[in-house]
């Protein structure tokens, strides 16, 4: 069973030590750059950041690729102004750190909120209006497909004219109830894991930003067409890892994948919402395989 695999839970002192900063227009990003090998891009979801990867970050790094990872403006270790966030303006983020690192073509880890950051990232380079190449993506659970983004409770209230009194009410006991949630029956995280996510979304007053980062319900719905076309020309370069329980984008997003790219690779794993977190060795293994050689 997943559960059965190490229960350490990562160390946010020694991750946000580990940190760089990238100055940009709505303030300070924060963001991880180790290994030498071909660039590997991962790319977070909401509401946690990109200590999501913590768990097969050494893997990945073992196999020789060179990691790179930002945590998004609203998100983690990055500033978190009140403002309204943008899927669009998350994916330029993307652009700006890769031209920082000098980086001219990589492949892309992606997961929930990141997965939509990464369909526009793709349908500019469609377009051909990206300067770095996107070899290689591998999606986790998320919303490729809009109308099959099974939103919470939370998420619809934050989405509501209510979303501003609902960020106001979040606590740690609420972000663990619904958390926990997404999370298979047998790979629920403990209490320790909870501390570490709570850690993460709250620092820099990140749980009162939920209703301004949710709009990216609303940028999917928007970009659905042309994001969807992107990811029908990309079909020999992409593949999934599916946690099947997961309530949000499980079981039924992985159907709607096979459906329309038979070809590409699919991995369906008896977790939820994080398959990175709880089926850390399962997702390591489909990756690698997936992407071949560094």
């Amino acid at each position: 069973m997943p559960q059965s695999q190490t229960r350490l839970v990562p160390d946010f002192d020694a991750w946000n030590a580990a940190k760089h900063s990238l100055n940009g227009p709505h303030g300070t990003i924060a963001w991880w750059r180790e290994g030498e090998g071909r660039p590997l891009l991962l790319i977070h979801g909401f509401p946690t950041a990109s200590l999501d990867w913590a768990k097969v970050w050494p893997g990945l790094l073992a196999s020789g690729r060179q990691l790179i990872a930002l945590d998004m403006l609203g998100f983690g270790f990055s500033d978190k102004p009140a403002r309204r966030y943008d899927l669009i303006e998350q994916a330029d983020l993307q652009v700006t750190l890769l031209s920082h690192l000098g980086v001219q073509s990589c492949d892309i880890l992606t997961h929930d909120y990141g997965v939509s950051v990464t369909q526009e990232l793709l349908a500019r380079q469609d377009e051909g209006k990206l300067p770095v190449g996107i070899d290689k993506v591998v999606f986790l659970n998320g919303g490729l497909f809009p109308d099959q983004h099974r939103a919470r409770l939370i998420q619809n209230l934050l989405n509501s004219p209510l979303g501003g009194l609902v960020s106001q009410g979040v606590n740690r006991r609420a972000f663990a109830r619904s958390f926990s949630a997404v999370f298979g029956p047998d790979t629920q995280p403990d209490s320790p894991e909870i501390d570490l996510f709570w850690a993460v979304l709250s620092h820099k007053n990140g749980h009162r930003r939920g209703h301004r980062l949710i709009r990216y319900i609303e940028d999917r719905k928007l970009h659905a067409g042309r994001w969807e076309a992107a990811l029908g020309t990309q079909t020999a370069r992409i593949a999934m890892i599916n946690g099947s329980l997961d309530p949000v984008s499980g079981r039924h997003l992985a159907d709607r994948f096979a459906q329309l790219f038979p070809s590409a690779p699919l991995t369906r794993l008896n977790v939820g919402h994080y398959p990175q977190w709880e089926d850390a060795d399962g997702v390591l293994s489909a990756v690698l395989e997936f992407l071949g050689a560094a």
